[in-house]
């Protein structure tokens, strides 16, 4: 694993605005060179120093004991959540991915971009035109 991993999930985590989430997933996308399930690691270790409830499975749901306290702020950011079904009862919240993934803007993607080469994310020696561009795809979950 690339040192530095754990700095560069949380800047991203930390980047992610209200109302807004990304998966696992997208996080490891973003970062290129780790998956889902580091990013998931490094969220359980360190997930306090960010708001850890924007980062969660790509179902939209976070893990189960962290539901109640996530739910209170999906409520006070205003994040998008999938109704219950009918006469469902809900015993998790889950987050519309399609509605609520966070799409960055070219302005943000650049910021963020600048932060993780100065964090040293990015190889030093490596142009900007041939680092990685960070992106989001909506890759149609409608969790």
């Amino acid at each position: 694993m690339r040192d530095g991993y754990e700095a560069a999930v949380l800047r991203v985590a930390a980047a992610i605005p209200a109302g807004r989430v990304l998966s696992y997933g997208d996080i490891a996308d973003l970062l290129e060179g780790m998956g889902p399930r580091t990013v998931g690691r490094v969220m359980s270790r360190h997930g306090a120093d960010v708001s850890w409830w924007r980062v969660l499975r790509s179902d939209g749901t976070v893990f189960g004991p962290l539901a109640d306290r996530a739910a209170v702020e999906y409520e006070r950011e205003g994040t998008p959540l999938v109704p219950p079904r009918d006469g469902a009862r809900v015993t998790s919240p889950r987050v519309h991915m399609r509605r609520a993934r966070w799409q960055p803007s070219p302005a943000e993607l650049a910021r963020l971009d600048e932060a993780l080469a100065a964090d040293g994310w990015w190889d030093a020696d490596t142009s900007e035109q041939s680092r990685p561009v960070l992106s989001v795809a909506d890759d149609g979950i409608e969790a």
